[in-house]
Parts: C-alpha cells; structure tokens; sequence
C-alpha cells in the first residue's frame, strides 16, 4: 500500500536470519505467523552438522548455551552462540537467531528471533517477529490477542484498519528497535527500523522507522 512503510523489506534485513525465505510471496511480515510451525519443521531436516537435534524437533546450533533449567518445546531451531538463561521458556514454534539472549523468566511462543536479538528479563513474545539487534528492557510484554478475543487489525492511521485475519498476532518489531524497562506493546502494532520506546509505555498501531515514543504518548523524529 502506496506511503505505508510496514512491508516485509522495510522492517527487516533478510540476510540476518536463518528463516528468510519464510516470507517469500508475502507483502506484510504477519502473514508469515501462520508457517513457521511447517517452516522449522521442513528447515530442521536439511540443516548441517553445526547443529545438534537434542530431540526430534529441537535443534541447537553451535556454541549455544542452554541453561538446566531453562524449558524448550519444539518444534524450535536456536542458531549460533545463544544464550537461553535460566527459566527461559520457548513454547514451540520458534526460530532464535545467532547470538541471541533469550534471558531470565522470558517466553517466546510462534515467533521469529532475527540475529543478535536481547530479550533477557521478564519479557514475552507471543506470535511476533522481532528484527536484527531489537532489544527489549526489563518487562516488556508483547500482547498478542485482543481483551474481545477478535481478529487483530493494523490501525495504520484512525482512519484506516488492515484485516490480518489472526486472533493470536503480537508485534512486528523492525531491525535495532530499542524499548524500556515495563512497556506494553499492543496487539497489531508495527514498529518501524531504529525507533526508541520510552520506559512503562503502552504503544499500539504503526511507528514509523526513527522515532522516539514517549510514555505521554508524544511521538518525536529521532535526528542524527
């Protein structure tokens, strides 16, 4: 849609996950929550000897560290030096990129971890997709299903809405995107590339790439 920066190559560099092919033939990155189940599955059989399948849908590439106490439910495909800290829960239906931390009482459940991604205290990711070095503060909760159980829309603007089709859909999350400390992002929102959310901030719709998003909910252009 002609003005609207939320497409596939807008928010993320492909060449920084292993999943990239995962969105061939799709214009909007949320259209890809519904394969990535099929994709580690298909994915998991071809991948080299730098990976260790430690069960039959779990494979764990080189110079990962998992901790004994952290839990994981394939079908998953966590890349090259990682770290899964302790009570990490990865609830199936995830792809972890290299040198990704996946830390302390976090959980990830159908969704994409690009490389370098830090989602290390407290945080969930629920049905989302996360690009190159995001990184989450303390406590930050991807909401991923709307409080009336309906299907999730994109607010692009008020005036406009984007059907996705999904009840359960979190967040897009573009490439080096920074949020604080106990924020909440909201069912169907899109992030855009370098952009900075305040501490205890509840974001909801579409932030254009370079932005700072206050906790007063003022939006301002990042200059460089």
């Amino acid at each position: 849609m002609k003005g609207i920066k939320i497409n596939v190559t807008n928010l993320f560099d492909l060449n920084e996950t292993i999943a990239g092919s995962i969105f061939d033939g799709k214009e909007y990155p949320w259209e890809a929550l519904r394969d990535i189940q099929k994709f580690i599955l298909e994915l998991g059989q071809n991948l080299g000897r730098d990976f260790d399948r430690v069960e039959e849908d779990i494979w764990i590439g080189r110079g990962t560290f998992v901790e004994r106490t952290a839990f994981i439910k394939g079908p998953a495909i966590i890349g090259f030096e990682c770290e899964i800290r302790h009570a990490a829960y990865l609830r199936g239906n995830v792809i972890i990129g290299n040198n990704s931390v996946v830390g302390n009482s976090t959980e990830i459940k159908n969704s994409i971890l690009f490389n370098k991604v830090q989602v290390p205290h407290f945080n969930y990711v629920g049905d989302s997709i996360l690009g190159y070095k995001a990184h989450f503060g303390a406590g930050v909760i991807l909401s991923n299903v709307k409080s009336d159980k309906t299907p999730v829309k994109v607010r692009v603007r008020e005036d406009l809405c984007l059907e996705t089709g999904l009840r359960k859909f979190g967040a897009m999350i573009g490439d080096c995107v920074e949020i604080g400390c106990n924020s909440v992002v909201n069912p169907g929102t899109i992030i855009g590339r370098g952009s900075r959310i305040y501490p205890l901030t509840s974001v909801r719709g579409v932030i254009p790439e370079k932005r700072i998003v206050k906790n007063n909910g003022e939006i301002v252009e990042i200059r460089e």
